[in-house]
């Protein structure tokens, strides 16, 4: 089979119709129809069919089309394994980090990737995911790092890997936190809440939780980035929910309470790749990484309770 012969189908599939494939990859009309035909008489079956002024693919074009699309994600597979092998420079590991992902976060997911043998030079890129899932197509960017899997309405052929999961904790500043006249979670009614942007996956769940609980909160403000919740959180505008994976860092000071704990909410954490299986160095590392230190974690009522009178106590 001639793979050019694959490939000009393959364009014209994908961009339905042989003008617009055309256009895209600068191949006259006439030359793509010549060198589709000869694949159709090669196969000896007719892989489009015309419908109306619509090209329409054929039974046997879908099966070849299944085909192509997991040759030529194979062959991309290819280049970008072959050039993690660069002469005489470090090599490059391009990240895209999502919007909604915790920066502290993301950079305990990287930290692996600086740490190999072989020197590495990062480029990190921060959108939305949306934006993001494009240049991974494009092959612009080697790996992904999100809340949230590949979304169903999203026409990107990539692959979700889970790194990990982690509980949801509520954290306040001291001062609003003894304002709190209810245990947790009924407190959240009365103490002014700081909320996630809504493209964040802890946003759904926590909208999710809060309605099994029939908790009315007062919203004080939304965020799309959650360093700068924490940071109004710390000047006591608001209770603000973090991942519990993190706990440790947010609860280093004196400056935050925690409240309390999301029982059974679990946000999950995932790797974006066009690769369905992970060679590169550096995302090997991550997910490594990730299998050791990023499970579900959670401290149950107890402990958030004696959390909250140690602090307590510190303060006295």
């Amino acid at each position: 089979m001639n793979l050019k012969h694959l490939f000009y189908f393959w364009k014209v599939a994908k961009h339905g119709g042989v003008l617009r494939a055309s256009e895209a990859i600068h191949i006259s009309p006439q030359t793509l129809s010549g060198q589709i035909k000869l694949l159709e008489e090669y196969l000896a079956t007719p892989l489009f069919k015309r419908i109306g002024r619509c090209l329409v693919l054929t039974d046997a074009g879908k099966v070849a089309l299944d085909y192509a699309e997991e040759m030529f994600a194979l062959g991309a597979e290819l280049d970008q394994v072959i050039r993690q092998f660069p002469q005489g420079r470090p090599a490059e590991f391009r990240v895209g980090v999502s919007d909604a992902l915790p920066k502290s976060l993301a950079y305990r997911l990287l930290r692996p990737a600086i740490g190999l043998p072989e020197p590495v030079k990062i480029i990190c890129r921060e959108w939305r995911l949306d934006r993001l899932l494009t240049e991974l197509a494009l092959h612009r960017l080697d790996l992904v790092l999100s809340d949230s899997p590949v979304p169903p309405n999203i026409d990107v052929r990539a692959y979700s890997h889970k790194l990990g999961e982690s509980g949801l904790s509520f954290l306040a500043h001291p001062q609003l936190a003894s304002l709190a006249n209810a245990p947790f979670p009924d407190c959240l009614n009365t103490l002014p809440m700081l909320m996630p942007g809504e493209d964040s996956a802890i946003r759904r769940k926590l909208t999710e939780w809060l309605n099994k609980h029939r908790l009315r909160i007062n919203v004080a403000g939304e965020f799309d980035d959650a360093a700068l919740m924490a940071a109004f959180g710390r000047e006591r505008v608001g209770v603000f929910p973090v991942p519990t994976v993190l706990l440790d860092e947010y609860l280093a000071g004196d400056e935050l309470v925690l409240l309390g704990q999301a029982e059974k909410v679990q946000i999950d954490y995932f790797a974006l790749s066009v690769q369905r299986r992970l060679t590169h160095p550096c995302v090997v590392a991550i997910t490594n990484w990730a299998d050791e230190n990023l499970k579900l974690s959670g401290l149950g009522a107890d402990q958030a309770n004696a959390s909250i009178k140690r602090k307590t106590t510190l303060r006295k």
